[in-house]
């Protein structure tokens, strides 16, 4: 899965990356509109951006910027990292509205630790329109990721979203296999692939 690597740092309300579109749900159902994201790492921090045209509905006890478990019931986009060495990965969940989780596993759905504990130095943004599109995004600070899970070549990796709450459909960027959807799979999760963030003309 593509990373790009941005020279400059970047910023939020001036973000100019591109953006993969997922089109097709975990069964291969078509998206009735595409969602997107992207994955950008700049000197300080990984950033993961998500968008969808369609309106979300956020857990309701989500507050923009603040850390809260269980987004997964409703709307949100995920990011997974693994280190294939150790067996690690971490699961960070990211609101329409800029409310975030994250979680390390030391095995699949086995718990680092039982207690929630929010990653710091995390930073998120959101905005949402009028017709309910949205875009965010979750800045991960890479030092702690690479202490963490060896941040780096080996890294694999997998983008997933749980869209059009109360009904769910369930959305992956990498191929987890049939039957129920499980995101808990980094044994398939993409390698990733760093390439120079495109500069725009």
């Amino acid at each position: 899965m593509m990373v790009f690597r941005s020279a400059r740092p970047l910023v939020w309300g001036d973000l100019d990356v591109p953006l993969f579109g997922l089109e097709r749900d975990a069964h291969g159902a078509a998206l009735h509109v595409a969602a997107a994201f992207s994955l950008v790492a700049d000197e300080r921090y990984l950033w993961f951006i998500a968008s969808d045209r369609k309106p979300a509905l956020i857990h309701p006890k989500a507050r923009p910027g603040t850390f809260q478990a269980e987004l997964w019931r409703y709307d949100v986009a995920e990011l997974f990292l693994a280190d294939p060495v150790s067996g690690r990965y971490f699961e960070f969940n990211l609101a329409p509205n800029g409310a975030w989780w994250s979680c390390e596993f030391t095995a699949p759905r086995v718990r680092a630790e039982e207690a929630e504990i929010a990653m710091p130095e995390v930073a998120t943004f959101s905005e949402m329109a009028a017709d309910g599109s949205w875009l965010a995004a979750i800045a991960i600070p890479l030092d702690l990721l690479r202490a963490r899970l060896d941040f780096g070549p080996e890294t694999r990796l997998n983008v997933t979203m749980i869209l059009e709450s109360p009904e769910q459909r369930f959305v992956s960027a990498t191929d987890l296999g049939g039957g129920e959807p499980d995101f808990h799979q980094p044994e398939r999760f993409s390698k990733v692939q760093f390439a120079p963030l495109p500069i725009s003309s």
